[in-house]
């Protein structure tokens, strides 16, 4: 049998070596039942985005899918691992003191921290910086002028899947206070990453991605460990690589279905810079080279087959999740600003799921738990102007040579209040706050 991925495969399997204590007993050769190679499967891919068929055929894709299925983070789930011996909060200190002036600026630093910062510090040769900043500054406009208003769409869209939505059923982002956080603590990630230089060695962003990931490798230690809902058999490596990749590359997928839309098979020079700005924003949050395609393409194609190989199910803990964040209160006051503010996010973000998930299907969204009343189109209709027009007004300023440096300071300050707004993120998660989750 052929083996496409070989380095790949090598990397889920050592996952069992690196972290004996947590992998030991994983069988990485069982096809966990989230993986639906059957022809006849509902998968999480809607008719109406892509036929599934081709995808099966394509077996270098679904081998792909499959190990990526069961790869979780081989340099970050070994420091994880150390709250056996160490408490979170040290762990946390460590790593930031790591990320801020280096490994050697921590006391007995432990070999999995040096592992750790010398894996994302690693830069591979596919990386092009200067595309990076150039989509950073580029990144910077719609983070501080439309996410503030569809994060909370993009992000209940990751609850619509049983599987993949398990793991953050587990940490008790059910309730409103936790939800509100995990929301906030989503977008101040995308925010600060966009800032300048803050993917550089020791700006905020590289620090962000490093907290991101210990907390990933945090959920996947409580719940093989500590919780008795974790069936491997059905659910596979909590939070894998693979459940990373959309949320990290949503926007790039969209510019990809936008150039093929127009009959393009290459990115222009501008979402060239973007989608490299991505890339390598999720190398440092671990995700490997080969879920990171670079051409229209190819995003396409990974993306589509992810979805095509994720069963389909969606149940009570799922609706609990969308409706808990649904109405979970993001803003950092209660003033009539705030709520006035809160709504319209609201709004906007209910538009964002039924569109870009539901394929505008206002009924497969209301049966999900996302209802988009009259009132949610009226309160749009009314402030759309503005919200789009600012937007369209800003990115077209920010091509002007001399107009350049005025906008990209302007989005900067504003993309700094955005920040203040999101609130201090902590990128952590407490087995103590697990919940209890149904059947």
């Amino acid at each position: 049998m052929v083996v496409y991925y070989p380095e790949l495969a090598q990397r889920v399997r050592s996952q069992r070596d690196l972290q004996p204590d947590l992998y030991g007993d994983f069988n990485f050769d069982q096809q966990p039942d989230r993986l639906a190679t059957e022809p006849d499967a509902e998968s999480a891919l809607p008719t109406w985005v892509a036929e599934r068929a081709p995808i099966l055929q394509d077996e270098r894709i679904m081998e792909l899918i499959g190990t990526a299925t069961m790869l979780g983070d081989v340099v970050a789930d070994p420091y994880a691992a150390l709250m056996t011996t160490h408490s979170v909060t040290h762990l946390i200190d460590m790593l930031k003191t790591a990320c801020r002036e280096g490994v050697d600026a921590v006391p007995d630093a432990p070999a999995e921290l040096m592992s750790f910062i010398a894996a994302m510090e690693a830069t591979p040769e596919w990386i092009d910086f200067d595309l990076v900043r150039e989509g950073a500054r580029q990144e910077r406009i719609p983070a501080a002028l439309l996410a503030p208003f569809i994060t909370r769409g993009a992000f209940i869209a990751t609850f619509t899947n049983t599987y993949a939505a398990l793991p953050m059923a587990l940490t008790g982002a059910l309730s409103g206070k936790r939800a509100a956080r995990r929301v906030n603590e989503t977008a101040s990630f995308f925010a600060v990453t966009a800032l300048p230089g803050a993917l550089d060695r020791y700006g905020p962003g590289f620090e962000a991605a490093a907290m991101v990931r210990l907390m990933h490798s945090m959920v996947r230690y409580n719940a093989l460990k500590k919780s008795d809902k974790w069936d491997v058999s059905v659910y596979g490596m909590p939070v894998p690589q693979v459940d990373q990749m959309p949320a990290g590359m949503i926007g790039q997928y969209l510019l990809a279905r936008k150039a093929r839309q127009q009959g393009r098979t290459e990115f222009t020079p501008e979402e060239r810079a973007v989608v490299e700005f991505a890339r390598y924003r999720c190398f440092l949050l671990g995700l490997p080279e080969e879920l990171l395609p670079a051409e229209p393409a190819d995003i396409v194609h990974v993306l589509h087959a992810r979805s095509a190989l994720l069963r389909h199910g969606f149940d009570a803990v799922c609706q609990e999740l969308v409706r808990g964040t649904m109405e979970a209160y993001l803003r950092p006051d209660t003033s009539l600003f705030d709520r006035c503010a809160e709504a319209v996010e609201k709004s906007f973000s209910k538009l964002t799921f039924v569109r870009t998930f539901c394929g505008g299907d206002r009924e497969i969204a209301e049966a999900m738990g996302v209802s988009l009343g009259s009132t949610d189109l009226i309160r749009i209709a009314l402030t759309m102007p503005f919200i789009i027009g600012r937007f369209t007004a800003v990115s077209h300023a920010s091509r002007i040579p001399v107009l350049r440096d005025i906008t990209d300071a302007y989005v900067i300050a504003l993309l700094k209040l955005r920040l203040a707004t999101y609130g201090k993120p902590q990128f952590t998660t407490d087995a103590a706050h697990y919940t209890p989750v149904p059947h």
